[in-house]
């Protein structure tokens, strides 16, 4: 039987590949984007290619009443609700001293409040159908120290407390919940930067955040369709956390079994300098630029 889907950020990037993956197995998915003209051109092309079905709705995650107004929706038009991915999201990154008040807060409001909107939405749904499913994007970043990225970190680390807590909270209810915790992944955020209306990072302005992931990354970018892949197996096998690809596996483990070395060799990276107009100053930041989903490009 075709599942219910509702996928947050679906417009582009690990967002649109779930949302093709999932068309491809026959569900009905709902796109959900703040970018609600490129959700609706993916959500009619993946329709066509079937054999499930894509509909498309504008979306900002940050808005409560709209989060619970999609997800009550769905379930009315459907009559069930069975796979929430709370996959929007932006990226935050630079050295602390140069960000401000407002940098935090838009990225507590997109990646933690956004999936909390989720959250408040669509489970106490599912407790009442007795089951459903909770996919909250998170990234490695949540999983171990993020130097350069501190913003970004705090609301990953946020949400995959939230989303393992969640699963045992719900699993006697019948409701699963699972947290996606991605390395290095190849999607047009990285050509992205930080929104127009927050204030210059002089640090991140001045990296090429394409290069300096795929350097962290061993040289090589994981492609979101092969991270869809990756998720959607684990979801069919119920495991709370989906960390991919095998290079972001090892190093949560690492962390997992030696912190102190961890935290030794970041502490190592953050002391290298960029190269361009801030070499004289601050750690080389993890790269900033917005996810599907988020606030609107400008």
């Amino acid at each position: 039987m075709s599942r219910i889907v509702i996928v947050t950020g679906g417009a582009s990037g690990i967002g649109r590949a779930l949302a093709a993956a999932l068309v491809r197995r026959g569900d009905v998915v709902v796109l959900a984007d703040v970018d609600g003209d490129a959700a609706a051109e993916v959500a009619a092309r993946l329709g066509a290619e079937g054999p499930g079905a894509a509909t498309a709705v504008g979306v900002d995650v940050r808005d409560a009443d709209a989060v619970a107004e999609l997800v009550d929706g769905t379930a009315e038009r459907h009559g069930r609700l069975d796979l929430l991915f709370n996959n929007a999201g932006i990226g935050m990154g630079g050295p602390v001293e140069e960000l401000s008040p407002a940098h935090w807060d838009r990225a507590v409001d997109v990646n933690l409040r956004g999936v909390v909107h989720g959250v408040q939405a669509a489970y106490p749904l599912m407790v009442r159908q007795g089951h459903g499913h909770i996919v909250n994007t998170a990234s490695l970043a949540g999983l171990l120290p993020s130097p350069g990225s501190a913003p970004y970190a705090a609301t990953k680390w946020a949400v995959v407390g939230l989303s393992l807590s969640l699963r045992a909270e719900g699993a006697p209810r019948g409701v699963r919940v699972s947290v996606v915790c991605p390395g290095g992944v190849d999607t047009p955020i990285l050509d992205k930067g930080l929104p127009a209306d927050l204030p210059r990072v002089p640090t991140v302005e001045a990296i090429d955040a394409r290069e300096l992931v795929t350097r962290f990354s061993g040289g090589r970018l994981y492609s979101a369709e092969a991270l869809s892949a990756d998720v959607l197996r684990g979801i069919d096998r119920n495991r709370p956390l989906i960390v991919a690809p095998r290079q972001a596996r090892v190093m949560w483990r690492l962390m997992r079994l030696s912190p102190s070395l961890v935290l030794r060799v970041l502490a190592a990276v953050a002391a290298r300098r960029p190269e361009g107009p801030t070499a004289d100053g601050g750690p080389v930041p993890v790269p900033t630029a917005e996810v599907s989903g988020g606030t609107p490009p400008r």
